[in-house]
């Protein structure tokens, strides 16, 4: 099965960066032996959608809304999403959960909303440093997994993918450092099986979290990686196409 390389592009550039950025990415990874998935913000989704429209590359959303329509000013539908051409959407990112205080109950409401409207969600979890120097990894992610994934029901296992990504290693922290590829494996294992359990379907999990042209390798070789989430590396036209060679 290819491996899933998402580049989440989060608020860090202009329309015409993104634009410009996508016109690369068209041309430079059409011969990818990966899934390759795009997101860009929502203000870029519409013309990075149509450059990538005749690539191979597919295009994700960053978040959706908690249901198809109605009163939610600001918030934008996951039918006008799958309308626009998105395919995948990233739900429950770390950094929404702290900076936009969104929880377990919100998450849940916005996969639900993603799968009825024929979105794959991308579910993000991940452990925090003093869980995970208190050896509460597994702990802490079976109850953001139970409750994220509460009530859902998947036909496939290509409906749904979980991204592991511990938020000590994410770059945009003070102290990041990527986690160990043998060590993420384990994890990953993990949750492949729990996912399995609530599920009942064998979901693929990918990792994100520092990840770089220079590691993304160790980890792609890992049995229990899926895929990645790439968050600064994917901004960095040499990185991202090193990592998708």
């Amino acid at each position: 099965m290819k491996k899933l390389i998402m580049a989440n592009w989060k608020m860090q550039l202009s329309l015409a960066e993104s634009r410009a950025l996508a016109k690369k990415y068209a041309l430079t990874l059409a011969k990818s032996k990966n899934e390759v998935v795009i997101c860009p913000d929502y203000l870029a989704l519409a013309e990075v959608g149509a450059i990538l429209r005749h690539s191979k590359i597919v295009l994700g959303a960053q978040d959706s809304a908690i249901t198809d329509k109605g009163a939610y000013t600001g918030e934008v539908s996951p039918l006008n999403l799958k309308a626009l051409g998105v395919k995948y959407v990233i739900l429950g990112h770390s950094e929404r959960r702290e900076h936009l205080h969104e929880n377990s109950a919100i998450i849940n409401n916005k996969i639900k909303a993603a799968l009825n409207a024929k979105l794959i969600p991308v579910l993000c979890v991940g452990e925090k440093w003093a869980e995970h120097v208190a050896g509460q990894t597994e702990e802490y992610l079976a109850m953001e997994l139970r409750h994220a994934l509460k009530g859902v029901k998947i036909k496939t296992a290509a409906e749904l993918v979980v991204a592991y990504e511990p938020v000590w290693a994410i770059s945009t922290n003070k102290h990041a450092r990527p986690m160990a590829p043998e060590e993420a494996d384990k994890v990953q294992k993990f949750l492949a099986r729990l996912a399995l359990k609530i599920l009942q379907k064998p979901v693929r999990v990918i990792y994100g979290g520092s990840v770089n042209s220079q590691n993304a390798v160790a980890f792609l070789s890992q049995p229990n990686v899926a895929g990645l989430l790439v968050g600064g590396a994917s901004l960095k036209p040499t990185e991202f196409i090193k990592m998708n060679a």
